[in-house]
């Protein structure tokens, strides 16, 4: 069961895929606490960017935080209905875009500077092989200068997923849970 966990929305449940289905793994109800308790003073008004973004359990957090407009990336038609299907449950269509888009291979199709961006990028692809998704993204976020300023990036990602530092991004703060890191940048 998936819920938002703080604002407006706080304690409406989320639909998802079932737990056999394995190309979604949303953020657990732990680590996004942790998280948004971290970026609170940032949401207010901010425009969000979600890639990666499953079932939009994320960016619907920010919504329900306070957040102006989020951007959901996804390239799974079945996501993408979820999070369309979440939004309207929650009442948040409105407030949301949503890009159909590989985020390494079309990253053009990105727009706007974000004042938040988020990225959640799957550890394992269909046949289990261990994915490497975070460095790319991150230098993607880099070279087309979609961070405001004063932005951050939060980037989950696998404990033995690389990641080499990115020209233009100051990584400032780590977090560990279990198998998972949570790692903030800046410019």
């Amino acid at each position: 069961m998936l819920k938002i966990i703080g604002g407006t929305a706080k304690g409406r449940q989320l639909k998802t895929l079932p737990h056999d289905d394995a190309s979604i793994r949303p953020m657990l109800g732990m680590m996004k606490k942790s998280v948004f308790d971290i970026i609170t003073p940032k949401i207010g008004d901010s425009l969000f960017l979600d890639l990666y973004a499953g079932v939009g359990s994320v960016g619907i957090e920010a919504l329900s935080r306070g957040a102006n407009r989020v951007v959901f990336v996804e390239i799974s038609d079945k996501s993408i209905n979820l999070i369309k299907h979440n939004l309207k449950l929650i009442g948040f269509e409105n407030k949301a875009d949503i890009v159909r888009s590989d985020v390494l291979k079309s990253f053009h199709k990105i727009q706007n500077k974000y004042d938040i961006i988020f990225l959640g990028p799957p550890y394992k692809d269909m046949t289990k092989n261990a994915l490497a998704l975070t460095y790319p993204t991150l230098k993607n976020i880099a070279l087309f200068s979609i961070l405001k300023d004063d932005g951050i990036i939060i980037s989950q990602r696998h404990i033995k997923e690389p990641v080499r530092d990115v020209a233009g991004l100051v990584n400032f703060r780590n977090e560990k849970y279990g198998d998972t890191i949570i790692s903030f940048y800046k410019k």
